[in-house]
């Protein structure tokens, strides 16, 4: 949402796809899980990654490339190694609310068209890793006795063996957990002028106002009209959803989870909202 709503300011813009994890796997395309540690950059990498934010730049003569990649949550080192000029936007959500959503996702139907779309920047060479790996998760959801893909989302180290003993939602969760912590982890060492946090419940309950912020941080000035255009279709109907669907007690063994992650975020991004 956040990231669609930047892409649409003038000069600003990003791909046609939410996420481009391929282009940022890059190299390590068999590597077991998201977290990629900084030491696994490279020039080569480096300049792979950073070509294809150059091009679209060209492409689309854009000042500004917006990118939003979810596994880059537990790989921000590595981020910053390959792409040293970037600045970072932190948006966060209930946890409860996230996880929901996240559950859902492991046994939604194919989209084709958004597939396709993404598939376009698949580097080349990993494609038979990719398309090996694209049937056996659609195999999996068929076969699968709760209908799943094998995987989805950001993969976190143990969440394959987790995903044999536990349940979906507590694996959400821990999901949830995992890139909250080594986010937190990530800007606590991070330059102050280089990363912002906004909390999605205040982004969508008041989008003209966050977003002028957010444009102050990246360094921009843009006139009222362009801000008005660009947040018409920010709603607020998803703040509480996922609360709303579960029991008290299932909210509450999902909280247990994410407290750990809960307090590092708030110790760190209470005095850093934008």
């Amino acid at each position: 949402m956040l990231r669609d709503v930047l892409g649409r300011l003038p000069g600003f813009g990003t791909w046609p796809c939410d996420e481009i994890n391929h282009i940022w796997r890059y190299g390590n395309p068999g590597w077991p899980t998201d977290e990629l540690p900084q030491r696994l950059a490279n020039k080569r990498i480096a300049g792979y990654v950073s070509s294809q934010f150059a091009c679209l730049a060209r492409r689309h003569n854009l000042r500004i490339v917006v990118e939003k990649t979810c596994a880059n949550s537990l790989r921000l080192p590595y981020v910053s190694a390959l792409l040293p000029s970037a600045r970072y936007i932190w948006i966060y959500r209930d946890p409860i609310d996230c996880v929901v959503s996240a559950s859902k996702r492991w046994g939604a139907p194919m989209n084709w068209g958004y597939t396709l779309r993404k598939a376009r920047y698949v580097p080349v060479r990993d494609i038979p890793v990719y398309g090996s790996r694209f049937i056996y998760n659609r195999l999996h959801r068929l076969t699968s006795a709760q209908g799943r893909v094998a995987s989805w989302g950001p993969v976190f180290e143990g969440m394959s063996e987790q995903l044999v003993s536990d349940s979906l939602m507590n694996v959400c969760a821990m999901q949830w957990r995992a890139c909250v912590e080594r986010s937190a982890d990530a800007f606590a060492d991070m330059a102050a002028d280089n990363w912002v946090a906004v909390r999605y419940e205040q982004f969508v309950r008041d989008p003209q106002k966050e977003l002028a912020a957010l444009c102050r941080f990246i360094g921009l000035s843009v006139d009222q009209a362009a801000l008005e255009s660009v947040i018409s279709s920010v709603t607020a109907g998803s703040v509480g959803k996922g609360r709303r669907e579960l029991l008290p007690d299932d909210a509450a063994r999902i909280e247990s989870h994410v407290a750990p992650a809960v307090n590092a975020l708030q110790s760190l991004v209470s005095p850093r909202e934008i």
